[in-house]
């Protein structure tokens, strides 16, 4: 309620009568529950840093605050959201670092290496798990022997409990790096995961974006493909499209999908997704959204009804994006959305739905907000996703 509010007052501002009775800038539907409240993400991202004892080599969740000086690396036994086969991998991390000569890299000038572990799991039973490290000065034959050790652990050692279909191993020297930056080694297992979606059959690289919570995922899209209204005829943009989840789940009741994502392996994901369920009526994008979508739109002339998802990270959409999106005529229906609303994404919706602007290249008539689903993709926490439909 606080974020429509927010809206409405903002576009208020702007000119726009946008505030209902009630205050909000549209209707406002009740919260649409998760299937699964308990152990529902399918991604975990595990710290290594000093535990409450002091121990630098502690694998968990950071609670404190950099500004109170007091965070602090904490086990992630207690987490309820999080499924028990990603805390035993964490354990099992833990336990291997504990037992190494190599020191944790807790910040990046103090030396150190073992980092972060990210453990990516699957209805179908599959469990991927990457891990970070900083190289510093060492050479290749003392990174392969670091290698062979971890991949011993894991496939003949204690780590065997976790039964690991990948196991990879990224060297970086930054705090986030992509497979193009740094690749993903296969130390151990197959390279991908696989996970069915809405009876699609989904293929994962070890960055590739998927929702957390998969069941939440499937409600999810089969409204977002009830509010797009796409007939026979419409061609579907996919914007931030990650593996082609929403897409190729819509596939069946439109003529066309477009999809842009920025991670080339997850466009590879998304084609070999294609193909391997068989859906034709579709092609896939690698690059920037705010370089691809203003190239293809700038020269558009079909004639078929369009409509837009977007389902862009928490920095939301470029300016460019917004504004190819307000300029193309035939986008008349635009679902956004925003696991942070309140976030960079209201930015976007003012610039979706303020007065056309010639200094911004705004030419094109505004968006206006018209209805908002809230759902719960992520039971224990404060936070929910939200879908928010714009018409014109």
């Amino acid at each position: 309620r606080k974020i429509l509010q927010t809206l409405a007052s903002r576009l208020e501002k702007l000119g726009i009568d946008a505030q209902k009775p009630d205050g909000l800038c549209c209707p406002l539907q009740p919260v649409v529950p998760s299937p699964i409240i308990n152990g529902y993400r399918n991604k975990s991202t595990f710290s290594v840093n000093r535990g409450p004892d002091g121990n630098p080599k502690t694998v968990g969740l950071y609670v404190g605050t950099g500004r109170g000086q007091n965070i602090v690396c904490v086990k992630a036994n207690h987490v309820e959201n999080i499924p028990p086969e990603h805390k035993q991998v964490a354990e099992c991390y833990e336990e291997f670092i504990r037992h190494s000569s190599l020191d944790p890299c807790i910040l990046f000038h103090e030396g150190g290496h073992w980092r972060e572990l990210v453990v990516r799991t699957t209805r179908h039973g599959h469990t991927m798990a990457i891990i970070t490290f900083h190289p510093q000065e060492l050479g290749q034959e003392a990174l392969a022997t670091q290698k062979a050790l971890l991949k011993e652990f894991f496939v003949c050692g204690p780590g065997t409990v976790c039964a690991l279909t990948s196991l990879y191993f990224q060297e970086s020297t930054m705090t986030r790096c992509s497979h193009e930056q740094s690749p993903f080694q296969l130390l151990h297992g197959e390279p991908h995961i696989f996970e069915e979606v809405l009876g699609l059959k989904f293929r994962i690289s070890p960055d590739a974006f998927f929702q957390v919570n998969t069941g939440a995922a499937e409600v999810l899209y089969q409204v977002v493909g009830e509010l797009s209204q796409a007939g026979g005829d419409t061609i579907l943009l996919d914007i931030c499209c990650g593996t082609g989840t929403i897409g190729l789940s819509l596939a069946h009741q439109v003529s066309k999908i477009i999809g842009i994502e920025v991670v080339e392996k997850a466009v590879e994901d998304a084609r070999w997704n294609a193909a391997f369920n068989g859906i034709s009526n579709c092609e896939f994008h690698s690059g920037k959204a705010e370089a691809v979508l203003p190239q293809l739109l700038s020269s558009w002339e079909d004639a078929r009804p369009l409509v837009a998802v977007v389902n862009p990270s928490r920095a939301g959409l470029h300016y460019r994006v917004v504004r190819a999106i307000r300029n193309c005529k035939p986008i008349r229906r635009l679902l956004y959305i925003s696991c942070k609303p309140e976030g960079e994404a209201m930015r976007n919706f003012l610039e979706l739905c303020c007065p056309p602007d010639p200094g911004k290249k705004l030419a094109g008539e505004p968006f206006a907000p018209t209805l908002a689903i809230p759902f719960d993709m992520f039971p224990h926490t404060v936070h929910c996703e939200l879908v928010l439909l714009f018409t014109r």
